[in-house]
């Protein structure tokens, strides 16, 4: 991922996106980023750029989720032994809570 700008070193744009619109996609962008006070350049890229990092985001999740997924179904399936630690923290719950 790029490094973000900072003041003593400024973002250099020397790459290009092209795109074709129609008439109605143009008028409603122009609206949109007049009403934001803002360029249209400025607009599309800003939307672009979080409509990308959603995206990304949001695959993320899933993979986490479908892995974590795994992860617990894997556990139930074969669960792991008992072991000194764990009958401990019973013995320990069973004081405290006294069941």
């Amino acid at each position: 991922m790029p490094e973000p700008a900072t003041a003593s070193r400024p973002r250099v744009r020397n790459e290009r996106l092209e795109t074709r619109v129609t008439a109605e996609q143009k008028n409603l962008i122009e609206q949109a980023a007049a009403l934001q006070g803002r360029s249209v350049t400025d607009f599309v890229l800003t939307s672009v750029q979080e409509a990308a990092q959603r995206a990304i985001q949001e695959h993320q999740r899933l993979d986490l989720s479908v892995r974590d997924s795994q992860t617990f179904v894997e556990a139930l399936v074969n669960p792991p032994s008992v072991n000194d630690r764990l009958r401990e923290t019973v013995r320990r719950y069973r004081q405290a809570t006294g069941v």
